[in-house]
């Protein structure tokens, strides 16, 4: 019933039916009341420059539009790189270094999910969690950082950095901001962007089937388990009925998730994600297959803007 609800939801906030756009238009006035909190939190802010390149990767819409993917992707192009991140999803608060340098410094309840795959697929880069990022990117230089990664912060307006926005591969017909639809921000500030990327032309999802870190082939009987936004569109990537259990994002899994789902799909396969699998470790699911996604960015993405603004500090 649940995991209904939460399709239910996303299938509102992007492609609504009738009955959902009827639900859009009658909380349209509190849309224009969050739209204009929105513009004054914007036209009051006013940029610091923290004297160290900061490249935010964001997007507009609720949910995942690759951020994570992007990110790891740049920033292992730089030497000693820095990803900054709100860590939603972790049962800690405030500032912390999850990783130093490739060390792995903190668990998983005191990371989050996402900053945990940041810290395991970046062996030279650092990686802090925290709400305030002013102090965060002050925490970085202090570890003596070259450049760092905002990760979902594009309405940070107070920090001076170069933004880069996802766009997804469908883009949404309901084009209302919340809570009548899917956009965290009016979709007119794609034109603040500095850089932007769209999934299907400027950079591809590359999916590789995985099992005990080896190349593998999903058997027929495959359930699908993820606690990430959207997880309809992990399915394109599955042979065609796989079956799927998913949570809401970020979802914490918890031993007795696990135990009905090993009793439920006792005959299955399970694959997930590698956001899901830093927090499945711990109870040693049997027969687990890994989604191990790589982003391939087209050719013909224009990334000089970015390196001169990234020169500039140096």
């Amino acid at each position: 019933m649940k995991q209904k609800f939460y399709l239910w939801v996303e299938e509102y906030l992007f492609f609504p039916n009738s009955f959902q756009k009827l639900i859009s238009f009658l909380l349209l006035p509190l849309t224009f009341l969050y739209m204009l909190i929105i513009l004054i939190k914007r036209t009051k802010a006013r940029e610091s420059d923290f004297e160290i390149p900061v490249i935010s990767v964001g997007n507009l819409i609720v949910g995942g539009s690759g951020k994570t993917p992007i990110t790891i992707k740049l920033a292992s192009k730089y030497e000693n790189p820095c990803i900054i991140l709100r860590g939603y999803g972790r049962a800690s608060k405030g500032l912390y270094v999850i990783s130093q340098n490739g060390k792995v410094l903190e668990d998983i309840q005191t990371s989050g999910d996402e900053a945990m795959l940041l810290a395991n697929s970046l062996p030279n880069a650092s990686v802090i969690v925290s709400e305030n990022r002013v102090e965060a990117i002050k925490k970085a230089k202090e570890l003596g950082c070259k450049i760092v990664f905002l990760d979902d912060g594009f309405s940070k307006y107070n920090i001076k950095k170069f933004n880069i926005l996802l766009r997804p591969k469908k883009e949404p017909t309901n084009f209302f901001c919340l809570p009548s639809g899917g956009y965290r921000e009016p979709k007119g500030m794609y034109f603040y962007a500095d850089l932007e990327l769209q999934e299907g032309k400027d950079f591809f999802r590359i999916i590789t089937i995985k099992k005990d870190n080896k190349e593998a082939v999903l058997p027929k009987k495959t359930v699908l388990l993820t606690a990430i936004s959207k997880p309809n569109r992990l399915l394109e990537f599955l042979p065609e009925g796989t079956k799927m259990i998913s949570f809401p994002d970020h979802h914490t899994f918890t031993k007795e998730d696990i135990e009905s789902i090993s009793v439920t799909y006792e005959d299955y396969a399970i694959v997930t994600t590698g956001k899901d699998l830093v927090k499945l470790k711990k109870f040693k699911v049997r027969n687990l297959y890994l989604m191990d996604l790589d982003i391939k960015i087209d050719e013909n993405v224009d990334f000089s803007i970015m390196s001169e603004y990234i020169k500039d500090y140096e």
